[in-house]
């Protein structure tokens, strides 16, 4: 008999938990676009979204998912024919220099595989040896959702400035905003794309490009960009309608405000520590299950990994196994492996991630511990004791610091 009836948690790396106070702000009659209450809100939602970016530079916002970021962010800046850098740690990294692709940019991939980060002495290499200055972009995931690799962003700005090179400097966040640290101007961030469905715990739909006037330079320069993906009149609307290039999303937007007001509520900082404290309890969980099992952290290195989502190893058949158990009897739905495998190869059964990004705290994430501890137990997987006490003794450190 199944002990999944009851509230169900959705431990995925995004669409992550949504709050009540999104959901209730959602749940209401259309509104009028023309005049009135949602012009006003909306323009107030642009202020409080470059605090969370930590930039006082331009918003732009697109119905779209992330991908759709990435396109509008190329869309922006770089021309067909053009050259960008990509510096890949898993499939997202991947995806990005897909999207150039298909646009007729010429993408150069530093493939760093998927159990590390990058490595900035290549891209210097790599710039370097670019004496014409062809490339345009730097195109760099800040948290890789796949691997769960955490990339240094600052790092790659020092290289750009050590070597002279021009090319703007490009952050994918759309699984790192409002959960591991991210300091648009500070690190000198030219263009950050971001989503609605992981920190900013809104429904997926949402998608962000900000962008500094170094990007809006390069886009001044751009002979065509189509009406649709142009970020000139959504980060500077004369009319309502241009915010968005169209219909707004209405209820996107109302469930927006009120996340944002959760996070100011919060604070910046202590949401970052947050996420700092909770990943710490789960990689202590994982690492003293794998002290006599197979379970194995992707990233070896804690300070390179995300504090928003973590990817697991277990070998096959144990991933899906695990998955399917925790899913069917303790209501904590996992994420696949995405990315570490192919899904017609059967080593595809064998990873696993857990989300823990945006609206998650101590309860929910030991409870999440809990089910996978018990679905170890019930399939009989071999894994070293004491595993949620680690977790524990983590969440009583970081409160500690907290108050």
């Amino acid at each position: 008999m199944s002990l999944a009836s009851g509230r169900a948690y959705l431990a995925i790396p995004g669409p992550s938990v949504m709050p009540e106070e999104v959901l209730r702000a959602m749940h209401r009659a259309a509104p009028n676009i023309y005049e009135g209450a949602l012009i006003e809100m909306t323009a107030g939602l642009i202020p409080d979204l470059r605090a969370v970016a930590r930039t006082k530079g331009n918003v732009a916002i697109y119905i779209a998912n992330g991908h759709g970021a990435w396109e509008a962010s190329l869309a922006n800046t770089v021309a067909p024919g053009e050259r960008v850098l990509v510096p890949a740690t898993g499939r997202f990294g991947h995806g990005w220099a897909e999207v150039a692709e298909l646009r007729g940019i010429e993408a150069e991939i530093l493939d760093f595989g998927k159990r590390s980060a990058v490595d900035l002495d290549r891209v210097e290499a790599a710039l370097r040896a670019d004496k014409n200055h062809a490339i345009r972009a730097v195109l760099a995931t800040h948290a890789d959702t796949s691997t769960s690799v955490l990339n240094d962003i600052a790092g790659l700005r020092a290289v750009l400035d050590a070597t002279g090179h021009p090319a703007l400097l490009m952050a994918d966040c759309i699984a790192s905003l409002a959960c591991d640290r991210f300091e648009m101007d500070a690190w000198g961030v030219d263009v950050m794309v971001a989503g609605s469905q992981k920190g900013l715990m809104v429904p997926p739909g949402l998608a962000f490009v900000f962008f500094s006037e170094r990007a809006a330079a390069a886009r001044a320069r751009m002979e065509r960009v189509s009406r649709y993906w142009d970020w000139t009149n959504r980060a500077d609307p004369q009319v309502f309608y241009q915010y968005f290039g169209g219909t707004a999303p209405t209820h996107h937007l109302y469930g927006l405000r009120a996340a944002l007001d959760l996070i100011a509520g919060e604070g910046i900082e202590a949401i970052w520590h947050r996420h700092e404290v909770l990943a710490r309890a789960i990689w202590a969980a994982c690492e003293t299950w794998g002290e006599r099992g197979p379970l194995e952290l992707n990233i070896a290195d804690p300070a390179l990994r995300s504090r928003a989502v973590t990817a697991l190893r277990i070998g096959a058949p144990h991933g899906s196994a695990l998955r399917q158990w925790v899913q069917d009897n303790a209501g904590v739905t996992l994420g696949i492996g995405l990315g570490m495998a192919e899904p017609g190869d059967p080593a595809w059964h064998g990873f696993f991630r857990i989300g823990h990004m945006g609206h998650v705290n101590a309860h929910m994430i030991l409870g999440a511990l809990g089910a996978i501890e018990a679905g170890m137990q019930a399939l009989d997987i071999p894994h070293g004791q004491g595993g949620l006490a680690a977790a524990a003794a983590e969440v009583a450190r970081g409160s500690a610091v907290a108050g």
